[in-house]
């Protein structure tokens, strides 16, 4: 099967791997060129990704058979529905579909209307003094988040205190000036965990549970950032993840996806629940109408299903199954030093590959060309994979060393102590429960 890839970061190498391992002849588009696609692609064409119509120009070009779109801002493009229209099958949601992610006031709405469990209270306004005499009225501390895309950079949580409320109301007018519109929201207290799965528009198919490390630097401190590293259990769950609130979690994507083909708006392709797991059971803090990035490199690589014919399933509606191996997996991510707010570029970096894979680590390539060279955001990752999240974090660090430049990590993502510390998080919240074994 001739599958064209499009985007070029460290999700989407995990995902083009998958699919040559699945007997895929790969091809890839992306705005620049991901090393390591470049070694996996037949052929690789540059374009920005959301340039629907140079990407349709190279699917057409290299006569693949199907599309599988990795990141969110092309969906918001409509280019799944541009290639259905051009005849050629896509993974990935309509523009519609997407809305989820790509349109928040849209998805708070839809929760609300359709009573889906988990959802939160909300507003969305257009008027500044509007917006203030509400939370003066809730009483209660504020989450602030543009409407539209954000990469993950673009929320606001100010504080636990009401008096903290103040700084809220300063960052919702911001934007409101500058969008038209803002999204103010409950804060719910907890731990956030990443909950993806498959689905056809009917089916829905669970992935092993993974937790994101969105601050830049070490002990969950600094500006948030896409994510600096994640870890899964080799049960599927994460240590303060109970099988209900698991089934509480999948329940609430069941019937987004039940609701959504209802409405006449058939959701196919991955959906990411992020979920804040709160004293009274987890809270869906927001849709993502793909993969996560990193979570994407902690389930693709134990993926026994061949993601080819994962991927026929959504398309046609027919997906069957899809089965993982019962591992944990822990990702470590490089960032340019400086990164996110000021982050160094267009210099080299040196990865001894060979001793990479001696470490038993995997590695993927993200924000780097062809010839190493930092483009300013999130740059290498290396996988740890084992029986225990232990061995597995043990790995992903021992391949560290092999990477050279200026970049930094964090030294803490899926180590004991930093698992232990959500944990003790959670108990410190009034959550009852046995912590399972990770």
């Amino acid at each position: 099967m001739r599958i064209l890839l499009v985007g070029g970061g460290g999700r989407e190498h995990a995902i083009g791997e998958a699919l040559v391992r699945a007997g895929a002849e790969l091809y890839a588009v992306s705005k620049h060129m991901n090393p390591g696609l470049a070694g996996l692609a037949k052929d690789y064409g540059l374009a920005r990704e959301t340039d629907v119509e140079k990407v349709l120009s190279y699917a057409e070009k290299f006569g693949v058979d199907m599309v599988f779109i990795g990141p969110e801002a092309p969906l918001e493009r409509g280019i799944v529905d541009a290639f259905e229209e051009a005849g050629i099958p896509a993974v990935g949601p309509s523009r519609e579909a997407a809305k989820l992610e790509t349109d928040k006031a849209f998805a708070r709405a839809f929760m609300q209307r359709n009573e889906i469990p988990g959802r939160k209270a909300f507003r969305v306004f257009t008027d500044v003094e509007e917006m203030r005499s509400w939370i003066d009225d809730f009483g209660k501390p504020v989450v602030v988040k543009p409407i539209g895309l954000t990469g993950g950079k673009g929320v606001k949580v100010v504080g636990h205190q009401l008096k903290d409320n103040n700084e809220a109301k300063a960052y919702a007018e911001e934007l409101i000036r500058r969008d038209g519109k803002v999204l103010v929201e409950e804060r719910t207290d907890g731990v956030e965990f990443t909950f993806q799965v498959f689905s056809d528009g009917k089916k829905v198919i669970p992935m092993p549970l993974a937790q994101d490390y969105p601050h830049a630097y070490e002990n969950d401190e600094g500006p948030i950032t896409g994510g600096m590293g994640s870890y899964s259990c080799s049960n599927g769950l994460l240590p303060f993840v109970t099988k209900k609130d698991y089934e509480k979690a999948f329940e609430t994507l069941k019937v987004t996806i039940e609701t959504m083909r209802r409405e006449g708006i058939p959701y196919k392709g991955i959906l990411y629940g992020q979920f804040m797991l709160s004293r009274e059971g987890p809270v869906l803090i927001e849709y993502n109408a793909r993969f996560g990035d990193p979570e994407a490199m902690n389930v693709l690589p134990l993926l026994r299903t061949p993601l080819t014919e994962i991927a026929e399933g959504i398309v046609d509606g027919s997906l069957g199954k899809a089965e993982f191996e019962g591992k944990a997996t822990v990702v470590k991510y490089l960032a340019p030093r400086g990164y996110p707010v000021n982050p160094v570029r267009g210099v080299k970096v040196e990865v001894d590959e060979r001793a990479i894979k001696e470490t038993g680590a995997r590695l993927y390539y993200a924000s780097i060309d062809e010839n190493l060279t930092l483009l300013g955001s999130r740059a290498i990752a290396v996988v740890g994979i084992a029986e225990s999240i232990e061995e597995a974090e043990r790995i992903a660090e021992s391949a560290v060393q092999y990477i050279k430049g200026e970049l930094f990590y964090r030294r803490d993502v899926g180590t004991r102590e930093s698992v232990e510390k959500r944990i003790r998080l959670m108990k410190e919240f009034g959550k009852e429960f046995e912590p399972n074994p990770c």
